[in-house]
């Protein structure tokens, strides 16, 4: 072994060599760039010049790591929307083109988390695991990539499974004054998917901070985060960020889609949406039509319901179905953003004050409610014993109101009267508390069939969750028929009424000699 100090020295006669080879072999490579500066600063938006290249809806980059989408792009500036904290911004600042659209991190990795629009994590367990990207603005599928829809969404709102349907693919709108429990509805309905390998996506525009906690505190309490993706804008984000958090989230869902899952997303709510987006609108100088409004706001919610869908089995059968909530004023369903939405989903449900006030929950007025679609994809079972419920109560609705004029009234008349406030009992149900397939139809067979007409109307809440308890001892063989048989066979309508009539025989009333009337 060499230990003379020489020996230790580094042979700096090769290393020199080398680095004059990589010197040689070097080839700087040129790339044009183009860097602007911002000429003016508003709330949310932020005037640019010195790009002549943008294109539009290109992301820019601000000092701060702050992005911005180009929405205005004029001759001799450019009209960008701030996608963050904008308060460290200054005229005269740098923007630099990124060169492509705004995306957003999509895929498993998702799943359980809390995000921002932009895909950035803010449940403080650590970054989102994601190698694939999707652009937030995509082109809805084509009319022949698409496919009928078949398959039913269960809620577990009986009032929903059973009188207004909705199928896996469609989009069915949420509306009704505030705090009438138009969020509830759709918490139900994620809560209702646990068992149904259905991926949720709810999404939050614009809502308090605190409500936003109550809603995923409630999902977390019941197991749905899960199976579940959340997007958030709070109240006091940007408006930039409440415009893209519906189309960010869509690209979150539809990856699943595409996968041939079934998928599930709520938008909570579209009104804050056009209320967002007018107000960027109207900052950007673009002129204001009905109500200030601009006059794409169609436009913008019809490119985004329009993704949702049922894929071809070709495509790989996914679904995405939509639930967009939005918010009336004074019980207005035709002012100008109700009209719009209703024109563009397959059905809305509407949620009555009135109802609310009453106590009837949840406060869905039957009347005024319609699925366009679901009705074809109903099990049928349901068709069997819901089918003419819907226009039995609607029969009550309007002898009910008749009544209260105080006129006389027969016989038959009453015995309406009686089996509607029944049919009413039988429909009400508590918040977070879905009901399964099976019960659901032992109820409303039950119901039919006219059981609980005997039944004294305070106790109707307790025969009606007797039936619900029996109902948990059907046999599996007559539980699947009703989950996938054609029609309802009669001999499995016996053993229900049979069961039925057996958990209700305690709430019969009886005579004096103790003989059931």
């Amino acid at each position: 072994m060499n230990t003379t100090p020489g020996a230790l020295l580094p042979d700096f006669e090769s290393v020199f060599g080398e680095m004059a080879k990589v010197r040689e072999m070097f080839r700087p490579t040129l790339s044009l760039g183009e860097k602007g500066r911002i000429t003016s600063i508003a709330t949310g938006i932020a005037k640019v010049s010195g790009l002549p290249g943008v294109a539009y809806e290109e992301v820019l980059k601000f000092s701060g790591d702050l992005y911005g989408i180009a929405f205005n792009v004029d001759e001799d500036e450019v009209g960008v929307v701030l996608l963050g904290d904008y308060w460290h911004l200054h005229a005269g600042d740098a923007v630099e083109r990124r060169g492509h659209v705004m995306d957003v991190p999509v895929g498993d990795g998702l799943i359980g988390r809390i995000v921002n629009p932009l895909g950035q994590p803010i449940d403080g367990n650590g970054p989102v695991h994601s190698s694939t990207r999707l652009p937030i603005e995509r082109a809805a599928p084509h009319i022949m990539d698409r496919a009928a829809v078949t398959v039913p969404l269960q809620t577990g709102i009986k009032v929903i499974d059973a009188l207004i349907p909705i199928g896996r693919g469609q989009r069915e709108l949420i509306m009704g004054d505030r705090q009438t429990g138009k969020t509830a509805i759709a918490l139900d309905t994620i809560l209702n998917q646990r068992h149904n390998n259905i991926v949720c996506v709810y999404c939050a525009i614009h809502q308090r901070a605190s409500g936003i906690a109550k809603v995923i505190g409630s999902l977390r309490e019941g197991g749905a985060l899960d199976y579940t993706v959340v997007v958030v804008a709070e109240g006091n984000d940007p408006p930039g960020l409440a415009y893209i958090a519906p189309y960010a989230a869509t690209s979150i869902a539809e990856h699943f889609m595409e996968q041939g899952r079934d998928v599930l997303i709520v938008y909570d709510d579209l009104t804050q949406h056009a209320r967002a987006y007018r107000e960027l609108s109207l900052l950007l100088r673009r002129p204001p039509g009905r109500e200030a409004f601009p006059g794409d706001i169609f436009y913008i919610h019809s490119r985004l319901l329009e993704r949702a869908t049922h894929l071809r089995p070709d495509l790989g059968g996914g679904s995405l179905t939509a639930l967009p909530i939005i918010e009336t004023q004074a019980q207005d369903i035709s002012a100008y953003i109700p009209t719009n939405l209703i024109s563009i989903t397959d059905g809305q449900i509407y949620l009555s004050p009135t109802l609310f006030e009453l106590g009837t929950l949840p406060a869905i007025d039957v009347d005024r409610s319609v699925s366009r679609v679901g009705g074809k994809a109903q099990r049928s079972a349901y068709r069997a014993v819901a089918g003419d419920l819907k226009l039995t109560y609607a029969q009550f609705s309007e002898l009910e109101a008749f009544a209260r004029f105080g006129a006389r009234l027969d016989e038959n008349t009453r015995s309406i009267l009686d089996h509607g406030r029944r049919i009413r009992a039988c429909l009400r149900q508590p918040e977070f508390a879905p009901v399964s397939m099976v019960a659901q139809i032992a109820v409303l067979l039950a119901l039919t069939a006219g059981l609980f007409d005997p039944v004294p109307l305070e106790q109707m809440k307790a025969a009606e969750q007797a039936v619900r308890d029996a109902s948990a001892a059907i046999p599996a063989t007559i539980c699947t028929r009703l989950d996938t048989a054609d029609t309802l066979q009669d001999e499995d309508r016996a053993a229900v009424l049979q069961m039925a009539r057996k958990a209700l025989s305690p709430f019969q009333p009886k005579a004096e000699s103790g003989e059931v009337l």
